[in-house]
């Protein structure tokens, strides 16, 4: 379970992180990360959300990988800089791969869409 300053709730701080002009991607056929720093949230704690569609599979599998996912970003949140908002999106993959498959789609996605902000800031 991630710490609860680290997570992010608010439709508007994923669509923030998603859509915003400094706003950075990296993806895979399994995981796609976005991520996104505001000045507003310098100094805070970085949060992390995730979105697992329908098209992943049915509730059960959808949980399934959210707590996968979970798990997985537990591990590299001391990785993230401070002030940075994190958006991870499950594609249809996601839900036939092991946990370790899993962790290794993301670890390089992660410090794909974090390098690519801090040379764009």
């Amino acid at each position: 379970m991630l710490p609860a300053p680290n997570r992010l709730r608010e439709r508007s701080d994923f669509a923030s992180a998603i859509r915003a002009p400094g706003a950075t991607r990296a993806g895979s056929r399994i995981l796609v990360v976005h991520a996104n720093v505001t000045d507003s949230r310098a100094g805070l704690p970085p949060r992390v959300g995730f979105v697992v569609s329908k098209a992943v599979g049915n509730a059960v599998v959808r949980n399934r990988t959210k707590r996968r996912l979970r798990a997985a970003m537990a591990t590299q949140l001391t990785g993230i800089p401070d002030g940075v908002d994190v958006v991870v999106r499950a594609q249809q993959a996601a839900s036939s791969v092991t946990f370790s498959e899993l962790s290794d789609a993301l670890i390089p996605l992660l410090h794909k869409a974090i390098g690519r902000l801090e040379v764009a800031r």
